[in-house]
Order: C-alpha cells, then structure tokens, then sequence
C-alpha cells in the first residue's frame, strides 16, 4: 500500500465510489488493514465511547462462507479485505477505563471524570434505546472515515447493507452485545464503479425552519 497520500482532501472525499469489481489477485497486509482501522477509529463517538467494533475478514474460506450470506455479491470474495463494522451495545461500560486514560494524561481532572461517568450510566439507564442508536451512528462514522482512508491510501471501497445479519451472526460466532451495521468491501479496483449523480444541495437543505417551503423532502 501506497504511502499516505497529499492528494487534497476534497478530491479524495469527491473520487471515493462504491466499487462493485475488485482485483482479486491484490492482497493487504494485516499491518496495512490495522492502519486503515486505526485512521477509521479516530472517528467521533458519543462521549467518545467508541462504539465500533471490527471484524476483518481476509481468508478465502471466511469470505466464501460471507458470500452466499451477502446474497452472493462477488466483492465479498474479490476484494483484498472485508470489514464488518459493528457497534458495541454496552460500550457505556467502558467509560471508566476511557476517562481513567484521559486523566492519566492530563486531559481532565479526576472528578470530571466522576461525574461524566455518572452522566453516562445514568442516561444509558434511563433510556435504553440509548444504546442501540449511538451504537449505529458512532459506527456508521467509523466505516465512512475508513472508507475515505481507503481512498487516500490509493485503495477502493463498497459499503455493504445487502447481507443477512442474523446469519451473519449465526456464521461468524457474533457476540450479542455487537450489532452489525454493515461490510465494507477494500481493494483494488478492476473495473471502474458506475458513475452515479446527486440531487442538488439547494434541494437537500432548508434553512433555519421548514415552514412555507415549497421544496419537496
């Protein structure tokens, strides 16, 4: 894998696509996936509690057993690695060792710390639901971020939602407390993705209210 790249950012977040055709013939190093997942994981996270867990899927038995759960899409067993993002249902139990480094290292004093922990327990406690929403949308972040370092690694991507995830669990020896939220397919590119348009920004966004728009959502 190339060196980081110095390519601007916005060309890299504009040149990223799902691509739906890899090598199969290139490979990634444990090494070059576990640098990947370290620039995913410095991703936002409620209360920076990290919510994402990965599980990188790189032999050729694993990604046969993944395809026929993914409805048989061919990036699952073409492409270099397969990572499946999760998010961590009880990753609230984690605060007190998180905060605990950030007041090792001088980010903030012992009882901020107290009560941010105490904040968290109790907000997780008082709505259960809780757990499950920041479980998704702190992992979504991660598999975007690492979808863009992909990209500015000179590799390609697909984001995945078409799979089974009961079986996917079933297969794979899930632990109960992870939810998946989708794979993601690294690689090499053999053929270009599809080009594909977006509608313009005007009629995404409202400004400061939605009353007397005569836009449609």
């Amino acid at each position: 894998m190339s060196s980081i790249s110095h390519t601007d950012f916005l060309t890299t977040v504009r040149e990223r696509q799902a691509v739906k055709h890899f090598d199969p013939h290139h490979n990634l190093s444990h090494e070059e996936i576990k640098e990947l997942l370290e620039i995913a994981s410095t991703a936002p996270s409620a209360w920076n509690l990290q919510h994402w867990t990965y599980l990188a899927i790189t032999d050729k038995a694993a990604k046969e057993k993944l395809l026929p759960i993914a409805y048989g899409q061919r990036q699952i067993v073409e492409a270099s690695a397969v990572i499946a993002v999760m998010g961590n249902l009880q990753a609230h139990h984690h605060a007190e060792a998180i905060y605990d480094q950030a007041v090792q290292a001088g980010f903030m004093p012992e009882e901020v710390k107290t009560n941010l922990v105490r904040q968290i327990m109790n907000s997780y406690t008082n709505a259960p639901e809780l757990a499950q929403e920041e479980a998704i949308r702190s992992a979504s972040m991660a598999a975007m971020q690492l979808m863009l370092a992909a990209k500015a690694r000179g590799l390609d991507s697909c984001p995945m939602g078409g799979y089974n995830a009961s079986l996917f669990i079933e297969a794979f020896g899930v632990p109960r407390y992870l939810i998946p939220v989708m794979l993601v397919a690294i690689g090499k590119k053999s053929v270009p993705a599809h080009p594909s348009t977006r509608f313009p920004v005007d009629e995404t966004v409202f400004w400061n209210h939605f009353e007397g728009s005569t836009k449609k959502i």
